[in-house]
Order: structure tokens, then sequence, then C-alpha cells
């Protein structure tokens, strides 16, 4: 297997890319800008780093060869860039795209987290990521979109818990480390668990009305 990381210089990719050389067998590709002068792998046999951004399709297309998974540590909304990334994905038979996206998309979020989080993120970025999320969904690939609720680090933490698209998202916060984890987990998955969903991702017994870091 071959996984792709696009943005692989980002906080979460910080975890994933250690845990995925140590939890699979899988070969890297990390694409970003300047990632070569930014991470460290390039003496990992398995590992082949690439310098550029999303908008760059001849470089992406080169990024993609032999590649089975594409992650992406973005919560865009420009859906062109994704169109690129996924007529691309289609073109080299790349077979999953794992996409960041926000929480609240699909107005999921209630309460007193939910309209903090909206005061915090804005109705438009909200809804520009609602865009993004549908063209995905109507994409014809295998996906699973991260809505990710808010953002922290804690070595050990890889506690996640995940609700489907039509329920109520669930967490005001959920570590990078369990990002990560249930990233691993869904590329590891065998049983089609994973296939086409846009999964709600929080850490369990945080239902706070804002992180606990704010």
């Amino acid at each position: 297997m071959k996984v792709l990381i696009l943005g692989a210089a980002g906080q979460i990719p910080s975890y994933l890319t250690p845990m995925l050389l140590s939890k699979t067998d899988a070969d890297l590709v990390l694409y970003g800008r300047d990632v070569s002068s930014r991470l460290s792998n390039s003496n990992n046999n398995r590992v082949k780093i690439i310098d550029g951004d999303f908008e760059d399709k001849a470089k992406l297309e080169i990024a993609m060869q032999g590649v089975d998974v594409v992650y992406m540590n973005a919560a865009t909304g420009d859906v062109t860039v994704l169109n690129s990334i996924v007529e691309l994905m289609k073109k080299v038979g790349a077979k999953k795209f794992i996409p960041v996206s926000i929480l609240d998309i699909y107005g999921e979020v209630a309460g007193a987290f939910g309209e903090w989080n909206r005061r915090m993120v804005g109705d438009d970025r909200i809804e520009e990521r609602r865009r993004a999320a549908d063209f995905i969904e109507a994409s014809g690939i295998d996906y699973s979109i991260l809505r990710l609720t808010w953002l922290y680090n804690q070595d050990g933490n890889y506690n996640y818990e995940v609700t489907q698209k039509g329920e109520p998202f669930k967490g005001a916060q959920v570590t990078r480390q369990a990002v990560a984890k249930l990233v691993v987990d869904i590329i590891k998955d065998t049983n089609g668990k994973f296939a086409h969903t846009s999964l709600g991702v929080g850490e369990p017994n945080t239902d706070y009305e804002k992180p606990s870091f704010y």
C-alpha cells in the first residue's frame, strides 16, 4: 500500500506519519510546501518527499503515482483544488480519499457549543466547507470526510468517537493524536466500515459548552 499525505508538514501529520510507519507496512509520499526542508523523514526508504502546493496539478500527478490512499490535511473549501485531486485520483486509480473538514457543516452541532462554534468559525466558512463536502460526496470516489471538532495535543490520548452524517455531533475537543489514530484505523479497514462516510470526530465525554482549553 502507498499513502499520500497532502499538507504533510501540518500538526496532525506529525503524529500520523510515524504512526503509519510503525503500525502499517505502507509506503508514504509526503507532499506540501517546502516539506523537504521542514521534515526529517528523508532517510527512510519507505518515505518519498515532494515539494509542491495543492494548485500544482503536474506535481500532484507525480506525487499520486501508485498511490492507494490520499489523506488531505486541510479543511479547504476550494472546489477547484478538490476537483483536481479527485480527477487525478481517478486517473491513477487511487482508491480512498480522506479529507479533513470542520464540524457543523450539516447543522449537526446543537446547544451552547454549537452557538459558540458558529461565532468562532463564522457562517460563511461553514457554508463553504459544506459545499466542498457536497462535492466530495458526489465525486464517485470512496471517501471518509473527517469533520473535526476543536483540536489540541496530549501525548498518549488516542481516544475518539465518531458520529455519522445525520447524527448529532459529540465532543467539544479531540487530540491530534486521536485523529491520527482514526486515520490509521480507516486506512487499515478491510470491511468497508468507513466507506463513503462523513464522520464527526470528537473525544468521548467532552460535551462541553466550549473546549476546555478556551
